[in-house]
């Protein structure tokens, strides 16, 4: 089983002004003369943790990772103005421009793929490639399944910690009551929403029990930005974002992607993954079958290595 490449530092660092209010992070690693890949981080808020860099090969690959706004090391964290999906995809193709990239693979896990996707379908000229796992397209089947009833009946002890947060009376509408919470005035009552939200989501998104994944989720800085960014595109059902992407699937015919799936993802079950795979001309599905979906499981890792291998060997050049 195929595992991480070695840690590595970043080559450059960037923060470009995307608005008066939001500044993003970018940074590049690997080989300035490798093929271009820019990485999507999921959530929307989970941020790129430096362990992303290891998902490439550092002599083959030029590694743009982006902290999307009010992520990670972009600023200001957690802020919900001036933040949705077009502004986000807008962004990506502002990074391009800036690194003077022609055409780059473009990876995403999580909420992520579903950038990925809306992406190529805006800007497929500039796209060589898709590769996405775990694709989460934030529609309100996606939201409903994780917040009203689906997910709850396969861990009804996480659900029931997660609801303990609320009033009995707030049942009904969950994304309210944690938004209230999350953008209250008390900072206390923020933190303790987000870490309660952070750890439902995190318990959710392994096979097994994962603590590590726990505790990277419900970390303050992590927790705050995905309980508040997460509940903000939630609540707006993803801002159209599933609806925009089935509608335009023709638009990604000739693209090779590969889309990976975790036979038991709870966060996006499975069905998700192959009805994009349906229509999308030039495309493959991996089912993983030992794997949930979080991009921290063995086998997840193992199939994103060896698929996005196979893939540059499809659409570019040998680094030598």
């Amino acid at each position: 089983m195929l595992t991480l490449f070695p840690d590595l530092a970043p080559n450059e660092i960037y923060r470009f002004s995307v608005s008066a209010l939001h500044d993003i992070y970018v940074e590049e690693a690997g080989n300035p003369n490798g093929f271009p890949v820019v990485v999507m981080h999921g959530g929307p808020g989970l941020g790129c943790g430096r362990y992303l860099r290891r998902f490439f090969d550092a002599e083959r690959f030029r590694i743009i990772l982006i902290d999307q706004r009010g992520a990670g090391k972009s600023q200001p964290l957690g802020e919900l103005d001036e933040n949705d999906a077009d502004l986000v995809v807008s962004d990506m193709e502002l990074v391009r421009s800036r690194l003077n990239i022609d055409k780059w693979l473009v990876f995403g896990y999580d909420w992520g793929g579903a950038l990925a996707i809306l992406y190529a379908q805006r800007y497929a000229h500039a796209v060589a490639g898709v590769l996405v796992q775990g694709v989460m397209l934030g529609g309100q089947k996606e939201v409903d399944w994780l917040f009203r009833d689906g997910c709850n009946r396969v861990f009804p002890d996480g659900w029931d910690k997660f609801l303990a947060f609320l009033d009995v009376g707030e049942y009904g509408d969950i994304l309210a009551a944690y938004s209230e919470r999350l953008n209250s005035e008390n900072e206390l009552v923020q933190m303790q929403a987000a870490k309660a939200w952070a750890c439902w989501m995190a318990s959710c998104s392994t096979l097994h029990p994962n603590q590590s994944v726990v505790d990277y989720y419900s970390s303050p800085h992590v927790a705050i930005a995905l309980a508040k960014l997460q509940c903000h595109y939630f609540s707006s059902a993803g801002f159209g974002v599933s609806e925009e992407i089935k509608n335009g699937m023709a638009r990604l015919n000739g693209i090779p992607a590969v889309l990976i799936h975790g036979r038991y993802d709870l966060i996006s079950p499975l069905s998700s993954a192959l009805e994009l795979q349906r229509e999308w001309l030039g495309s493959e599905v991996h089912i993983i079958r030992d794997a949930g979906h979080s991009i921290a499981e063995p086998a997840i890792i193992d199939a994103l290595l060896s698929s996005t291998g196979q893939l540059l060997d499809k659409v570019g050049p040998q680094i030598a």
